[in-house]
Formats: C-alpha cells, structure tokens, sequence
C-alpha cells in the first residue's frame, strides 16, 4: 500500500493527499494560456490586456506555491501561500470582463453610454468595486491562512469575512448583468455601430464569451460559499477534486476564452482602447455631428 508523503510529515499543512501530477498539470495549462495573453497583448497593441495576464501569472504563482508545498509539507509558507492567491485570483478576470465591456459600450453604442452610464465609467465603477471585494477576499483570506495560533473561532471568524467579499463579487456581477441585458439588445438592433453580418457574428462572440467567463466566476462563487458555509469541517475541502472541477478548471476555461475570443482581435486596437480623457468630449461631438448630417 502506497503512502502519502503529504500526510507523512510530521507538522505538515495538508488534511489530504494532494496530488502532485494534478498540481503540475494546471501550472502548465495557466502557463501556457499565460504565454497565449501575453503574445496577443503584443500582436494587438492591447495596454489594458494586462489585467488579464495579471489574473493568468496568479493561477501560475498559486500552483507553483501548491506543488513546493506538496513537496515540503510542513512549511507553513509555502502552503498559505497557494492557499490566499488562489481565493483571489479569479478577481483579476472578473475586472478583465469589466473593461471589455465598457470598450464594447464604446464602440457598439451609437451615444457610448448604458442606462445614462458612459462607456469608460463602467471600467471604472465596476472596477473599484471589484476592488473592494478583492480587498475583503484578501483580508478574510490572510487572516484565515495566516497565523498559527489562531483559535478554531477566529479562523472561522476570517473565513466568514472572505464569503462576505465572495457575496458582494458576487452582487456585483449580478448588478452588472442589467447592463449586460441592455447591450445585448442594442447589439442585435440595426444601430449597434457593427457594419457587417461577418463583424456582427464576432462581436456576439465576444459578447457570448465575456458573459461565459462571468458565468464561470458566478459558478465558482458559489462553490466557495457552499465550500466554507459548514466551516473548516467541511468534507469538500479534504477532496481536492471539487477545487479543480469547480474552481482552477473553470477559471482555465475562462482563459482560454479570451484567447480563442480575444477583445483586440475583434474591437481592434485603437477602437479597444479607450480614448484619454481630452478626447472623450470630441469622440461625442463627432457622432452627433455625423448624426445630424
């Protein structure tokens, strides 16, 4: 009988057998996707993809951590390590999600606005508000991962924190949805600013992907919350199964998505990147100048 050497250790970090082939795998596949983001980000001159390689670098980081601490399961380090960037990666693609969605407000959009909000506020809105979940996440992460003389009720005290940022990602995305309801109906009309049946089909593409990687969040949401509801007793956690199927593999194939539908590729670069400031005024006055000729 075969032992584990995770659960030999003595002090390890582990309450199950981690399996260190699994581990590499997905370091490879985030690796790769990440190779992918960072080559388009360059062909399509697309600034803002950053975010996007940044939310791919930190699935890298999570499983490199992950497999040096199968390896030395007693650090301490190693393991909160993983344990932290993995619960808050995720928010990087959500943010990702945000500012393609204004760019496509932005270029789609007769006015450059939704429900009276301009094209590049809902980067910024939506955004910031990703940001206080991540700050939330981060905070009720740390505090659960870090610290060994924390007592049962104080890391379940840190966990509850981290589903309270979890929930508001979560609220967020929902609240975004509306908006995503009113684009895709402006995108299906006439005036959607889409010239060709051709263009058309990749700019539903895009739409159909954006919305596909923030179902993929949504699911992964709310595994993490039925994960930590029942505590740190929880059975799912001890299955290191239910976190590739329902956290790393969706995350993965919200990746890959916008590889194979990449924002750049379909907006193209200048029209993706949002105007500076100064020129946000002249882009407007420009259309209602065509408009009225």
């Amino acid at each position: 009988m075969s032992t584990c050497h995770a659960l030999q250790v003595p002090n390890t970090q582990w309450n199950l057998c981690p399996s260190t082939a699994a581990s590499i795998l997905f370091l490879v596949l985030f690796a790769i996707t990440n190779i992918a983001h960072l080559i388009q980000a360059i062909q399509y001159r697309s600034g803002y993809c950053w975010v996007i390689i940044m939310s791919a670098f930190w699935q890298v980081f999570t499983y490199i951590f992950r497999t040096v601490s199968i390896y030395n399961p007693a650090s301490f380090d190693y393991y909160a390590t993983w344990f932290v960037v993995i619960l808050v990666a995720p928010l990087w693609t959500n943010a990702f999600a945000y500012m393609v969605f204004g760019r496509m407000v932005w270029c789609y959009t007769p006015d450059g606005r939704l429900y009276g909000v301009k094209a590049w506020q809902f980067g910024f809105i939506f955004v910031i508000l990703d940001i206080i979940a991540f700050i939330v996440q981060v905070y009720g992460a740390a505090q659960a991962a870090t610290g060994k003389n924390k007592t049962l009720e104080e890391k379940l005290d840190a966990l509850h924190i981290y589903m309270g940022g979890v929930g508001l990602q979560l609220f967020f995305i929902l609240v975004f949805a509306v908006f995503g309801i009113h684009l895709f109906r402006r995108l299906r009309t006439s005036k959607s600013g889409v010239d060709s049946a051709t263009q058309k089909r990749s700019v539903m593409m895009l739409f159909y992907a954006m919305f596909f990687a923030l179902a993929l969040i949504v699911l992964r949401i709310i595994f993490r919350l039925i994960e930590y509801s029942q505590g740190l007793d929880s059975d799912i956690p001890r299955h290191e199964a239910y976190q590739y199927a329902l956290d790393s593999l969706p995350m993965l194939i919200a990746l890959v998505a916008f590889n194979v539908v990449h924002p750049a590729r379909v907006m193209g670069s200048k029209e993706a990147s949002m105007p500076k400031f100064w020129q946000r005024n002249k882009r407007h006055t420009e259309i209602q100048l065509d408009e009225a000729s």
